[in-house]
């Protein structure tokens, strides 16, 4: 290609198409904004609904389907031991994702969204290269950058082999192995470990930290830590590896810690200590873009980086990791892009883990108030006192509220057990609008139902309140 030569210009360049990319170039479409987005792979999605979140949680469908069925036996119900067509739940997997990502591909064509297939890296604050594409130039007025973000791997203790996975590879689902060792007591590690589990495979998790997912509270922790040691071989705390070892049968792992797991060679190895920003090879370098000691860029309150014309968002901007974050912030960038008075404000960004049980949290949480000193008022009540979840057999969740001792305002919430991701947005909602335990409290739930414990929750704070009068 000659120098200097473009072969297309657009008002608004995107790199990357998953939950942040195209949910920004959706919105700046409808914005009126001519938008370019640039993919590597042939769809959009990204890493969420390609190698993440979809196929993992379409799994643990699979897998809370057979537990479900293991469960039964005490309500007088007993199935036989499931057969599990693995090429079948396979293409249920494809299936999903398949259907999804036309349904993505669509939404763009009717919004008249340009796709380029091909990997961008920057030229400068103008020009963008695109490699293993029909279009190998684009010229720019002003560029997003959402790139998300890649699995950490083990410098060197982790050795190259196909016995060795990162979720991407786990998500493929190629083999059902005898023996599955996780390295990672995260959300990642724990989701896929269950599934496998589910599906046949001895589990040992190994986590360096005393706990299983670092930083959650414990309480809401402490249920989802019994279950999996129920399910798993094996759950080792306080405990690292410290090599790895391609050996007949399997890998050979050595280990260091408190909890050294009894096995030493396995079938197969998942790798899930974590992920990191994906910003490697897009030549910011070119541009005036900046990135933090942690690899992240660094951006104003309104997505721009220190390149007037750049902006970032989602994952390679820094912490929380997660889809829907990415893609609020999509829809407020191309708002602002658009030149609406517009900020990304979140009182409260929820987070779930989609075990069995389920754990789900949102604003203030205990462990954040304790290191930053702060007095909060916590009420909770385990879900033993709820109809629902006595009928279901699932007594062992829990849900828990912070309130501001003084005003009683909804601080932050919490929740473990069954469906605890699709009931927390009520908790969310109540830190956005500022609500107090009366507004909580006040609003009649369903009964019964597992939503009703947060009116019950606000319950007590409104009471002890009116004690004190």
């Amino acid at each position: 290609m000659v120098v200097g030569e473009f072969t297309q210009e657009t008002d608004l360049l995107i790199i990357g198409g998953g939950p942040g990319g195209y949910s920004a170039a959706f919105r700046a479409a409808q914005l009126g904004i001519q938008t370019t987005l640039v993919e590597a792979a042939d769809g959009l999605g990204g890493v969420c609904l390609h190698r993440g979140c979809i196929p993992s949680k379409t799994l643990l469908h699979v897998g809370d389907l057979i537990e479900q069925a293991a469960r039964a036996e005490q309500f007088g119900v007993k199935f036989s031991k499931p057969e599990v067509d693995l090429a079948q739940v396979r293409k249920w997997k494809d299936n999903v994702i398949a259907k999804l990502t036309g349904g993505l591909a669509g939404q763009a064509q009717r919004l008249g969204v340009e796709r380029v297939t091909g990997r961008a890296r920057f030229e400068d604050s103008r020009h963008v290269a695109v490699e293993g594409g029909e279009t190998g130039r684009i010229k720019f007025r002003r560029a997003l950058v959402a790139t998300g973000s890649v699995s950490v791997r083990l410098r060197g203790i982790e050795i190259d082999s196909p016995k060795v996975m990162h979720s991407s590879g786990a998500l493929r689902l190629e083999e059902v192995p005898e023996h599955l060792l996780v390295i990672g007591g995260g959300y990642i590690g724990l989701e896929l470990g269950s599934v496998y589990a589910a599906l046949g495979s001895e589990v040992t998790v190994v986590e360096m930290m005393p706990s299983l997912l670092p930083g959650a509270d414990a309480d809401l922790v402490r249920p989802l830590a019994k279950r999996m040691r129920e399910l798993l071989a094996e759950v080792c705390l306080n405990t690292k590896v410290t090599g790895m070892k391609d050996v007949q049968g399997g890998v050979e792992v050595t280990f260091e810690g408190k909890s050294v797991p009894k096995r030493s060679v396995f079938s197969r190895v998942l790798v899930s200590v974590g992920r990191r920003p994906n910003t490697e090879n897009l030549g910011l370098e070119k541009t005036q873009a900046k990135l933090s000691d942690r690899g992240f860029i660094e951006v104003d309150r309104g997505f721009r980086t220190a390149d007037s014309r750049i902006y970032a968002i989602g994952d390679v901007i820094g912490d929380p990791m997660l889809a829907h974050k990415a893609s609020h912030e999509g829809r407020v960038c191309a708002d602002i892009l658009a030149g609406h008075d517009a900020v990304f404000d979140a009182r409260a960004i929820p987070a779930v883990v989609f075990t069995d049980p389920e754990i789900a949290w949102c604003g203030l949480t205990e462990s954040e108030a304790k290191a930053d000193g702060r007095k909060v008022a916590i009420k909770k009540i385990p879900w033993g006192a709820a109809g629902r979840a006595v009928a279901m057999g699932r007594s062992d969740g829990l849900t828990k509220i912070l309130f501001d001792p003084e005003s009683q305002r909804v601080l932050g919430v919490g929740m473990c057990g069954p469906h605890a991701g699709e009931m927390i947005a009520e908790g969310v909602l109540a830190i956005e609008m500022g609500a107090v335990a009366t507004d909580l409290a006040s609003t009649i739930h369903p009964h019964p139902t597992l939503s009703e414990m947060m009116g019950e929750v606000a319950d007590l704070m409104e009471m002890s309140g009116l004690n004190k009068k």
